[in-house]
């Protein structure tokens, strides 16, 4: 069974991109990494792990201090969809009931999600 996580933790993940100071105050909140989580490239590691483990509350309030508000399940679920997508884990189609909207359809998939993440959040 999937379920459907809220497209606001997308939404701040992508606002990590073009924000410096979003994202200077989430890579101090992590701990790790350079607080940009905006896509499936950017995401390293370490900060999949803070963001599935003990910062997932920090960073969900935080999130809701920039007016994102979602719950920690649905920010590690988003986090571990990511993850699964970006390792070939998960198709397309469960990638996108997981985060509840369409995804391009385009040869890479570090290109689909940002092109993805472009188009939706971005309009090109």
């Amino acid at each position: 069974m999937v379920f459907m996580a809220t497209t606001t933790v997308v939404k701040f993940m992508q606002k990590t991109a073009e924000d410096k100071q979003l994202r200077d105050q989430l890579e101090a909140l992590l701990g790790v990494g350079d607080g940009n989580i905006s896509n499936e490239d950017a995401l390293d590691d370490e900060e999949s792990a803070a963001l599935k483990g003990d910062r997932a509350p920090d960073v969900a309030e935080f999130a809701a201090q920039y007016g994102y508000e979602f719950s920690v399940d649905e920010l590690v679920m988003v986090v571990d969809a990511i993850e699964k997508h970006h390792s070939g884990v998960l198709s397309d189609t469960v990638f996108t009931e997981i985060i509840g909207t369409k995804v391009p359809k385009i040869l890479n998939p570090s290109q689909r999600f940002f092109k993805y993440l472009s188009k939706t959040y971005l309009g090109y």
